[in-house]
Order: C-alpha cells, then structure tokens, then sequence
C-alpha cells in the first residue's frame, strides 16, 4: 500500500489532533489501525487476536478502530437479504466460535445500520476508551442479543451499560461533531483501498516506511509476526494477567477469546470458567452458538 504514516496524519489531521490528542501518537512506535463494521461477523471474529495482541503487546502499540460504513447500504443491496446475511452469520460462527445470531436478519428490521456507527463516534467523543466499549457492547448486542442496534433506544442503553455520560452522548448522537468523525473515518477507508473488512494496517510512527495492510481474518501468529516485522526489533511479550483481572477488563468475553489470550483449548477454558462459575464470580451466557462469561464482580 502506498500510504506513510506522516502523510496519513497530515489527510487526516482534524480527526487525528481534535478527538485523541497528539500524545496518543508519540507514547507507543506503532499505530495499528482496524477497520470493521459493528455488523461484520467476521469483524466480531477478530476480537480474540485483537484482544491477545493486546495482552501481549499493547505496550508496543495504540489501536484505534475506523469505521468503514461497508455494511452501511444493507437493506438496499439485492445480495444482503435477510436469508442470506443469516446463513453467513451461522456459517461464520459455527467457523470461528464466536457467536453471531443470524436469526436477528429474519426476527428484526435493522433500517438504518449507518446509525450504529454514528453512535460509535458520538461514544468516542468521550475518549478512544469510552469509544472502544461502546463497539463491543454494541457488538454483544448484536451478535449475542440479537438486538436492533439501529434502534435508539438500543443505542441509548448501551451508552448507559458503559458508563457514558448520557446527557453528552444524547447531544452528541446526531451532532455535527459525530458526524464529521465518521466522514473522516469513510473518507480514510476510500484513501486507504479498504475493500474488504475487517482490515488492519501497521504503522511504525517512527520510520518513513509505508504501512503494511492485512485484509480479512488469519490466525494469530500472522499478525504477531507483522507486528515484529514492523517493530524492526523482536520485542517481549507481556506476562499473561490473572484469568479474573482479564475478565474484570473486558466485562463479557468469549469461550473463544479466553481459549486464544491463554493458549487453551476451548475445553480447558470451559474448564476453568466453570470453577469461577462456581464461586459466583462468572456467569454463563446462554447463546446459540459457543460460549460466553460475564463477570460479576
């Protein structure tokens, strides 16, 4: 791909300076970049690799999610119909083990998806952490509760569930501010050639090479080895945290996600998730396909 850091920060520098602050661009030497649709299965599937990329090196690195708008036409377009986008969630979980519902194509009318993504910006106008878990949750909602995430009411109960200020994300939903955000996130999508998501870039802020680009969904050891490939250095992974404090972080995970950020088999993270169950201090999500925990402390 042809794009350099220094020239991204330049096309993109009202987005860049204004909603995360230029020391989030000089703490860490790389930037990695992802670009997902809050209702692409296979952008759903990448949070196990994202999450243990992050355990392990997020030291090394910033993640910042763009959003792509790719899925933002889907009502209109003749191949995504109900039945069709339900069998391709199915077909995807039943693939990665990470649940994705399709029945929610067939039980609900999502009309307006681009809304989900506004919501997501209006979020990171909060911080880029606030931003973050509004994805997931709004993710969880999704895949897992098979909810109408176009729905405002839907959108206004995630925003409570992590903790945002309601008042602030209420004003900023449909605000000038959100909606420039997400124009700038559509605008670096086209720049960039993003075709397929998920999409996930590498930028080394510190040397003049171009980015590297990574599209679609690969085994984790592909990205652990971009990752050291743009470090230009090997670099030492973080000791893996206590299972509880992992799951106090993160709130609501996947069988799947622990089995990959420990390097367990899904059943040996069962496991271990049903001594926690046992002591109160996990519960089972019951889901179509997998398994899900939420903590409860």
């Amino acid at each position: 791909m042809s794009w350099k850091y220094n020239e991204l920060k330049r096309s993109n520098h009202t987005n860049t300076s204004e909603m995360y602050g230029f020391s989030e661009f000089i703490q860490k030497p790389l930037e990695i970049y992802v670009f997902v649709d809050p209702l692409c299965p296979e952008c759903w599937s990448l949070e196990p690799y994202l999450k243990k990329l992050t355990v392990e090196y997020g030291h090394y690195f910033t993640l910042r999610p763009i959003l792509s708008g790719h899925l933002a036409s889907l009502n209109n377009d003749a191949f995504d119909k109900p039945k069709k986008l339900k069998d391709i969630w199915e077909r995807t979980a039943s693939r990665t083990g990470m649940c994705c519902d399709g029945d929610l194509w067939i039980e609900k009318t999502i009309d307006a998806p681009w809304i989900a993504s506004l919501a997501i910006k209006a979020a990171e106008l909060q911080g880029k952490r606030a931003g973050k878990l509004y994805l997931r949750k709004i993710q969880e909602n999704a895949f897992l509760k098979k909810e109408n995430i176009s729905d405002e009411t839907v959108l206004m109960r995630c925003a409570q569930e992590v903790n945002l200020d309601m008042d602030e994300f209420s004003d900023d939903l449909y605000s000038s501010s959100a909606k420039k955000a997400f124009q700038c996130d559509l605008k670096l999508t086209k720049e960039m050639d993003v075709d397929y998501i998920p999409t996930i870039v590498f930028f080394n802020q510190k040397a003049e090479e171009q980015g590297l680009k990574i599209s679609g969904l690969y085994p984790y050891d592909i990205y652990e080895h971009v990752l050291h490939q743009m470090l230009q250095y090997e670099p030492t992974a973080a000791e893996k945290p206590r299972l509880e404090d992992f799951l106090a972080t993160y709130g609501v995970v996947a069988n799947k996600e622990i089995a990959v950020v420990y390097d367990w088999t899904q059943s040996k993270a069962e496991r271990e998730m049903k001594k926690l169950q046992l002591k109160r201090i996990v519960k089972k999500i019951t889901v179509k396909h997998g398994v899900f925990w939420e903590y409860q402390r």
